[in-house]
């Protein structure tokens, strides 16, 4: 299965294109969607948009995981990727993958087996599982590999368990 995720976003979206079949996880390709500062939004968002229909079209996903919003202490900013992550989600419908949202809680529990751990933590996991020399960077892109990994295992559990296991279970 090819999943592709997603690390949401309005200045850098990070993507991650893992193959994964039975329990081996291929890191096949990651990156960064960008958008250039003191631009509309709305002209952020049509990129965002155009760029990621490419990626889906040139990547060709089974699945894509994408993370749920975590409101910290910027609204404003939470707004912003909000407008960005919905632009997302209506290219991955459009695309017709089916569409998987995990927890930051969920996705750090799958890849470091615990929950609270340090963004490092799971930035070293996720060289470590993709058998990786360095830490993939920019940051949104280990995020979105990281993604990727957590529904591997996620959709490895669904199958093993009858269809009822959360990434957060693992």
């Amino acid at each position: 299965m090819r999943i592709l995720g997603i690390d949401p976003g309005i200045a850098t979206i990070g993507f991650g294109l893992l193959e994964s079949s039975e329990n081996k996880i291929k890191l096949l390709k990651y990156g960064v969607i960008t958008t250039p500062a003191n631009t509309r939004l709305s002209s952020r968002l049509l990129q965002i948009s155009t760029d990621l229909d490419e990626l889906l079209f040139a990547c060709k996903p089974d699945a894509i995981a994408i993370e749920e919003l975590f409101f910290n202490t910027n609204i404003t900013t939470g707004i912003a990727v909000a407008h960005g992550r919905g632009v997302i989600l209506l290219s991955c419908i459009r695309y017709g993958a089916e569409i998987f949202e995990y927890t930051p809680l969920q996705v750090k529990q799958s890849v470091t087996g615990y929950g609270r751990a340090e963004k490092t933590q799971v930035m070293e996991m996720v060289k470590r599982i993709c058998s990786l020399r360095s830490v993939p960077r920019p940051d949104d892109a280990a995020d979105a590999i990281a993604l990727a990994i957590c529904h591997a295992r996620s959709s490895t559990s669904l199958l093993n368990n009858g269809g009822n296991a959360l990434c957060s279970t693992i």
